[in-house]
């Protein structure tokens, strides 16, 4: 499986469901099978924030899984350092789903540490995340603020001991990063892109997008999520190392995107955050897909918005005449426009530049 599934709405058990069922997973699975699941609680806070990954999204894994008779399922996950593991799986809404389905929790933090070589660098790995027959990373699409962007390559980070953790800082960051996706293979990627912050891996300023995806190569679905984010692949380091080192491909003209809930996508709702009620200024919407607004979202972020006049977006817009310049095909009726449903934001970007 190359490709990348998504689907989009605010109902996420049910749409994570849906997602694994499309690409079907249980083909894959056999309940003898040793599940991990790891989301990305690098804080304690609730989802909402942007910076965890939402607990309803890993229920609906489950509800699959379970569905298919797979009873050993492991939700485990190592904070960032600093921070409580069991906090954050109690205020992220884990301890309490645990108890529902009947999973278990493993904090890597208390973990034993494995040594495993990479292109003649060890690397010391959590023994927990070596001994799953079946791996599930559940990453959270965000900005970060030392590589730009943080998913499913760098959530893996927390399958590593806080000392090693503090080393990968030292080393840069990037390259261990690229390096611990050669020894770490999660048989899949459930990527939460709901409410993703725009800049800052601790949240704070979520962008919705109501979106789920999935796939199987961690570089083709961070390299997409890149472009999503207004970001060329090549711009984040460590995904020009991990294709360079073979972990996966780029996005290209030639990715499949299926695409399960294109025609139900939720209507745009602007976050809380005065970061993004600064940005949307610069935007004049009118029944607007959520998808679409957060692409315009983080292209304005990027660009430092737009001088003279606000960018059009939204459905009202389909089948009329408008002066000025417009994202989305709804608004192909405007003198200028970005092409997609939903365009990619990095063409966002590229539009600005090159019209402003």
């Amino acid at each position: 499986m190359k490709d990348i599934y998504i689907n989009y709405g605010t109902n996420l058990p049910k749409i994570t469901y849906e997602l694994m069922e499309a690409a079907k997973i249980a083909d894959r699975l056999n309940p003898d099978m040793k599940i991990g699941i790891k989301p990305n609680l690098v804080v304690s806070r609730p989802a909402d924030n942007g910076a965890t990954t939402h607990p309803e999204i890993v229920e609906g894994i489950i509800r699959y899984l379970q569905a298919f008779d797979i009873k050993d399922i492991t939700i485990l996950e190592g904070s960032w350092v600093g921070d409580s593991t069991q906090l954050a799986f109690k205020n992220c809404g884990y301890t309490s789903l645990a108890e529902k389905y009947g999973v278990k929790l493993l904090d890597t933090k208390k973990d034993k540490a494995v040594q495993v070589k990479s292109k003649d660098i060890s690397l010391n790995i959590c023994e927990s995340v070596l001994n799953v027959d079946y791996l599930i990373n559940v990453p959270v699409l965000k900005g970060h603020c030392q590589t730009g962007m943080t998913c499913c390559m760098k959530n893996l980070k927390g399958c590593i001991p806080d000392s090693e953790k503090r080393r990968f800082h030292t080393m840069g960051l990037e390259k261990p990063i690229a390096l611990l996706n050669t020894v770490i293979h999660p048989a899949l990627h459930i990527v939460d892109s709901v409410c993703g912050d725009l800049s800052f891996e601790e949240g704070g300023n979520p962008v919705i997008a109501n979106r789920i995806m999935l796939g199987v190569d961690p570089v083709l679905l961070d390299s997409y999520g890149a472009q999503l984010m207004g970001f060329k692949p090549d711009e984040i380091e460590y995904l020009r190392l991990g294709k360079s080192y073979g972990i996966g491909k780029y996005a290209d003209e030639d990715t499949k995107i299926m695409e399960l809930g294109a025609k139900n996508r939720p209507k745009t709702s602007v976050s809380h955050s005065s970061t993004i009620k600064k940005l949307s200024k610069y935007i004049e919407a009118d029944s607007a897909c959520s998808a679409c607004y957060a692409a315009l979202v983080y292209a304005l972020d990027k660009t430092g918005g737009i001088r003279g006049e606000c960018i059009k977006i939204g459905q009202g817009y389909r089948g009329k005449k408008n002066a000025g310049i417009g994202v989305g095909n709804c608004t192909s009726g405007c003198e200028s426009y970005v092409k997609g449903c939903p365009p990619k934001a990095s063409d966002i970007v590229d539009f600005i530049k090159n019209n402003h």
